[in-house]
């Protein structure tokens, strides 16, 4: 007697072909049916539906719709964290709100990528399937980045980064809002005065700012704050911080305001996060904020946990990622898009004051 087939655990795909043969059309009349497009009867439509049902038929295969389409249906948004640490900072929350709103007529989905720069990552700018991109240009692998998708082929928007050509850019005025709060600080008769910046390059060194550090520097975004500070405070110190975070924040602000005889009676911070942080370094130390030490921050978002109305500079988020998804949706239509330039404002709260005589 024969022996039975060996069971191979794996049941033949279901096609198309066989639900038109199950219901009695056509393979294009099934299509029809599923993509709702084409001029199908109600009885044909559930006849299909109810065959595809029968059999285990899920639908066409998305992979050959975009082949046929000529389009993924997905933006890539490069982050320069990971995704956990993005989704613990408002303004990247706020940023990729907008940017929902901006994309919304393509009605694509957003792919959410780090700046790992890990080459076995199993998706990645190299490899994902990708109908544009929008770069954020606090990353430290920015312009790598930028490198690597116009290999690609693929359509890039950058929010700041100062990517160059002819890339859309969505800007703020990073050096002329921190000279405005600088110029705060001065008029309250500040003079010594200390920063707190975000990274300033791809291996994200924390500590005080080197002339390699600052040589090597590949975010804009820190830069130009940076010389918006200097510009009112040449020779004020510098302290780099890894990360947009509250514990970069407090580790920074420990080693500035630690030693009494070299502690600045302020602090200017590259984000809220960071203001946050020296606020909590200043408190462990038993100073008091803003009769001890004066801190202003930027972004001008509610940071969690936070007692004081921080003064800080107010940047539109939301409203800079909507415009770099408008652009995103003009350059795939094939129309011009152009960069946005958005201003930030000065809010003034109860975390700054004059210095103690």
């Amino acid at each position: 007697m024969d022996s039975p087939a060996p069971e191979t655990g794996a049941l033949p795909r279901v096609t198309l072909a066989d639900v038109a043969a199950k219901a009695g059309v056509s393979a294009s009349t099934a299509s029809l049916a599923f993509s709702g497009s084409g001029p199908v009867s109600d009885a044909t439509k559930e006849r299909v539906l109810a065959a595809a049902a029968e059999l285990g038929y899920g639908g066409p295969d998305p992979r050959a719709r975009s082949l046929r389409r000529g389009r993924s249906g997905i933006v890539g948004v490069v982050l320069e964290e990971r995704v956990r640490a993005a989704f613990l900072d408002p303004v990247k929350i706020q940023t990729l709100d907008g940017l929902t709103e901006g994309i919304a007529p393509l009605k694509a989905g957003l792919l959410l990528l780090t700046d790992s720069g890990d080459d076995e990552a199993p998706v990645s700018i190299d490899t994902a399937p990708l109908d544009a991109v929008v770069l954020i240009g606090c990353s430290p692998r920015f312009q790598s980045q930028v490198e690597s998708l116009q290999r690609r082929g693929i359509p890039i928007v950058a929010i700041e980064g100062a990517p160059g050509g002819d890339i859309p850019e969505i800007t703020i005025d990073n050096r002329a809002a921190t000279r405005l709060g600088a110029e705060h600080l001065r008029d309250l008769g500040h003079t010594d005065v200390a920063t707190v910046t975000l990274p300033f390059e791809p291996t994200r060194t924390r500590g005080t700012l080197t002339p390699a550090m600052e040589s090597d520097a590949t975010v804009d975004t820190s830069v130009e704050r940076l010389r918006g500070a200097r510009d009112v405070f040449p020779g004020l110190r510098v302290q780099v911080g890894a990360a947009s975070s509250i514990e970069e924040g407090l580790e920074a602000g420990r080693a500035i305001l630690a030693d009494a005889a070299t502690r600045p009676t302020a602090v200017i911070a590259q984000s809220d996060l960071l203001a946050a942080g020296v606020i909590q370094a200043a408190e462990e130390l038993g100073l008091r904020v803003p009769e001890d030490v004066s801190v202003i921050g930027f972004d001008g978002i509610r940071v969690d946990g936070l007692q004081h109305d921080l003064t800080t500079l107010v940047q539109p988020s939301v409203a800079k990622g909507r415009a770099a998804g408008e652009a995103i949706v003009r350059m795939l239509s094939g129309a011009p898009a152009a960069g946005t330039d958005f201003t930030s404002t000065l809010h003034v709260g109860d975390t700054t004051a004059a210095p103690r005589a």
